[in-house]
């Protein structure tokens, strides 16, 4: 599922002008799949990873669970791989804006007050220069408050639950702690179903109705947000709220026709690739828009299909070429997950007015 949804999440920051906006449409029916892809069906990635994390925390229970050891492995494999990918990126954007590139396309740190440098850096109140990684930032505090949802969780799931759900869903609502009010749902709730050791392949059988319900419920909100956007109005965030926590269900129900294929098999065994994915798609989308602003070319579908058939190869060789040549920096970037693409898993069962960004 990790490689999945994240390769989902690229769709998301495929970055486009006030010119190519999909809520022109101008390109018609090639503007409706982009807000199906970034707005309605991707959103759920973000919902969907977040409950994987708290699962795997607290599948073993609360005995087997050691917070000290917990916060030193999560700063190796989290927290330390974030200040390292934005910090690179951080160094890139100085370089490139001191010699007169990408003016106009990422934050300028130039200019920036110190208050702004902490969040470029390490987006202490809004997202950093490398966007998704905030998923990271807000993971890691996540963690380091699981002790305390877990107590809530095991005391008064409902209430704790359904709390968390309802500042989640609402629309500009800001709990300061995670960027994301999603992620402090979607981890607790992937607590309470490690805590409560809930059968995951329980729905399995729903699995074609599940996903059929999400493909029409997603397209049914590409369509209003397609007919209302850019400037949502408040009940429409709300659904887009709503589904992106919802649909991550039916999200895990495709997962069970998937594993059954060639190619899901395939995809369980990529190893670190996803997170590799995860860490460098941004900057390298980034700059082939700057590129393809050079270029001078109006028609963005082009760039559109051109960035995901260029991006996807290049970041499937520089992973491996760095894994090979550089193994210990690799570890190091992929938070220890180094584990070869394609490596046979052993488990215990077996904005810029020049730039627009969709900033998950």
């Amino acid at each position: 599922m990790r490689i999945v949804l994240i390769s989902g999440i690229v769709f998301v920051h495929i970055p486009f002008s006030d010119q190519s906006s999909p809520f022109i449409g101008a390109y018609g029916a090639f503007d409706w799949l982009r807000v199906f892809l970034a707005e309605a069906l991707f959103r759920v990635g973000v919902p969907a990873l977040s409950a994987i994390s708290g699962y795997l925390l607290f599948r073993g229970g609360m005995e087997n669970f050691s917070y000290l050891k917990t916060v030193r492995t999560k700063s190796k494999t989290v927290l330390l791989p974030f200040l390292l990918w934005n910090g690179l990126f951080f160094l890139a954007i100085l370089l490139a804006l001191g010699v007169g590139l990408g003016e106009g396309y990422v934050p300028s740190p130039w200019q920036a007050s110190v208050r702004e440098l902490m969040t470029q850096l390490f987006a202490a109140e809004d997202f950093p220069v490398n966007v998704p990684l905030y998923f990271l930032r807000d993971l890691f505090i996540c963690i380091l408050l699981s002790p305390l949802l877990a107590w809530l969780i095991i005391r008064a799931p409902l209430v704790t639950l359904a709390t968390l759900l309802i500042i989640a869903v609402i629309p500009d609502g800001s709990v300061y702690i995670v960027l994301k009010r999603s992620i402090l749902f979607s981890f607790s709730l992937g607590i309470y179903i490690g805590l409560n050791k809930i059968d995951l392949r329980a729905l399995d059988r729903f699995a074609s109705l599940g996903t059929t319900l999400l493909l029409l419920s997603c397209a049914a909100l590409a369509t209003i947000i397609y007919m209302t956007g850019p400037s949502l109005p408040g009940w429409v965030q709300f659904l887009r709220n709503t589904l992106a926590i919802f649909g991550a269900l039916g999200f895990w129900l495709l997962s069970a026709r998937l594993i059954e294929t060639q190619i899901g098999q395939r995809l369980s065994k990529t190893g670190s690739l996803s997170f590799w994915i995860f860490c460098a798609h941004y900057p390298l989308l980034i700059f082939m828009w700057i590129v393809w602003g050079k270029a001078g070319i109006s028609f963005y579908p082009v760039f559109f299909v051109l960035s995901l058939v260029v991006l996807f190869p290049f970041l499937i060789f520089s992973n491996d070429l760095c894994r090979k040549i550089a193994p210990r920096l690799y570890g190091v970037m992929t938070g220890a997950r180094t584990k070869k693409p394609y490596e046979k898993a052993a488990s215990a069962g077996t904005a810029h007015s020049k730039l627009i960004t969709q900033q998950r």
